[in-house]
């Protein structure tokens, strides 16, 4: 029983070690960005319905290969649009990322990768793509030069 325990203890902590780190708060977002003198790369998706934001985010977002290369890169800003009741947001988040669809995704696409810089301009733009955690960082870093 004790092993049993402890061998979901280890698992639920190895689980919380991989997940991606996102901000959602996009002026928290901004300030650690300037801070660090990082990117933003501020994702729309639809975290319990958008078919393509799930394959994204199990394919590229929540792999320790891209997380190790993210790290020290960008801030990684989530604006989630999720439909079933039960992952609500509250309606200050809904706000905010209603106001962030409107100044960075107007056409409503999901899932949506937009580069921005520390200002908040648009640097470049991504969607999903079948691909490597790694090519796909590449393709972010990319919109920098």
């Amino acid at each position: 029983m004790k092993k049993s325990i402890a061998l979901i203890i280890f698992l639920l902590f190895t689980i919380s070690l991989t997940a991606q780190e996102w901000i959602t708060s996009f002026e928290e977002a901004k300030n650690i960005a300037t801070k660090n003198n990082h990117n933003i790369v501020l994702v729309f998706q639809g975290s319990d319905w958008c078919g393509p934001c799930i394959k994204l985010d199990k394919e590229v977002w929540s792999t320790s290969s891209f997380q190790k290369l993210a790290e020290n890169h960008f801030v990684m800003l989530q604006a989630d649009f999720p439909r079933r009741k039960q992952n609500r947001l509250s309606s200050e988040l809904q706000a905010q990322n209603n106001k962030l669809a409107e100044s960075y995704n107007p056409n409503g696409y999901f899932p949506y990768v937009v580069v921005l810089n520390t200002k908040g301009k648009v640097l470049g733009t991504l969607g999903y793509e079948k691909t490597t955690p790694e090519l796909y960082f590449d393709k972010l870093i990319a919109f920098e030069k």
